[in-house]
């Protein structure tokens, strides 16, 4: 089923997504050599931003955004990956809604980071994302997959959850130059096999 975005993948998803980051499951029998050691890098370079009023979009199961300092809120559309997160973010406000239509007023936060969202978005849902975090935050930063490790820039590939459902699921991977293209400017935080992580103003937006 060829719906990326849709709430039924990530519900479904939900109990089993951490297993993407830890190895477990589905991803035991991966070569992943040094994931590990970078996945903690790319925790430390969240942890390591200035402490402030943060809203992590499509937040999923807070794995990434526990490691966000100051006010932190997260956002995400499927109320089952926001059940998980809600056991890992103890001192977080949770909110269920559209990444593409944010439901906050102009500069609620200081920043808006997302991990691994961008990169699973069409060109006109990019656009109606990056237009949004600009207009509640001055600061953008990105989490998503390395160019490094892939074979290809972009794919649709099939994902087969533990309770026996496929889905066709939509996926960029960046260079980090290539995607502060896409943002207008910023800085390089992180760049690595398996993950890239880039800071914007909405000056450069």
């Amino acid at each position: 089923m060829r719906e990326p975005t849709a709430p039924a993948y990530y519900d479904r998803r939900a109990r089993e997504y951490d297993d993407w980051y830890l190895g477990h499951g589905a991803w035991v029998e991966r070569d992943r050599e040094g994931f590990d050691e970078e996945l903690a890098r790319v925790c430390e370079t969240l942890f390591a931003l200035p402490p402030t009023r943060s809203l992590d979009v499509a937040c999923g199961t807070g794995f990434l955004t526990r490691h966000l300092r100051g006010e932190v809120t997260g956002l995400d559309q499927s109320s089952r990956m926001l059940e998980v997160a809600a056991g890992r973010l103890p001192h977080a406000t949770l909110v269920q809604g559209d990444a593409f239509a944010l439901p906050f007023p102009d500069d609620a936060f200081d920043r808006v980071v997302s991990g691994h969202f961008y990169g699973h978005v069409d060109a006109r849902e990019r656009a109606a994302f990056l237009r949004e975090a600009r207009r509640v935050a001055p600061e953008l930063v990105l989490v998503d997959a390395s160019r490094e490790h892939s074979p290809v820039d972009d794919e649709w590939s099939e994902r087969r959850l533990l309770d026996g459902s496929r889905w066709e699921v939509y996926k960029r991977y960046f260079a980090p130059d290539p995607l502060l293209g896409e943002l207008g400017g910023g800085e390089v935080l992180h760049a690595g096999r398996w993950f890239v992580v880039v800071r914007s103003p909405r000056s450069a937006g």
